[in-house]
């Protein structure tokens, strides 16, 4: 059994968009793609041939991942959250218990994590050490550098 994405409505819909685009208009560019170097000759020595089949089996790859997505999408009920602990879709400020920097971030679906947004996993290691948390608590997180504390200060929607 494959376990569900959450997905924000806006997220589900741009990975719709992205799938709509993946099938209509790249599918066809790659179809071209290897009609044009097959017109070119003797396939068995031809690298384009090669290089385009090898492009259209990744696209294809990235259209079943993304239908995956889409198949097993949970579009999260904004009315039922609460910012009792920290839980997708929750804003969360923390601090770093041995620098003291602060941070500002909003726990989100993997798919949809973007970290210029500060937009982070809730499958990455900050995001799993966060996930239950209340206000004053502290998340041990265990970071390739070793374990790192971060108090959680504030949760917000």
């Amino acid at each position: 059994m494959t376990k569900p994405h959450y997905l924000t409505a806006e997220g589900l819909e741009r990975l719709k968009k992205e799938l709509h685009r993946l099938t209509s208009v790249e599918r066809e560019a790659a179809a071209r793609a290897i009609a044009e170097a097959r017109d070119k000759g003797d396939l068995s020595e031809n690298a384009e041939y090669d290089a385009a089949k090898d492009a259209q089996g990744m696209l294809e790859m990235k259209i079943a991942q993304l239908q995956n997505t889409i198949v097993n999408a949970r579009v999260i009920d904004e009315s039922k959250l609460n910012t009792e602990i920290v839980q997708i879709l929750n804003t969360v400020k923390i601090r770093n218990v041995a620098n003291k920097s602060l941070m500002e971030v909003t726990l989100v679906a993997e798919s949809e994590a973007n970290l210029e947004e500060k937009k982070l996993a809730v499958s990455s290691p900050i995001g799993k050490g966060l996930l239950g948390k209340k206000k004053g608590e502290i998340a041990e997180v265990e970071t390739p550098s070793g374990m790192v504390a971060f108090e959680v200060l504030d949760i917000t929607f």
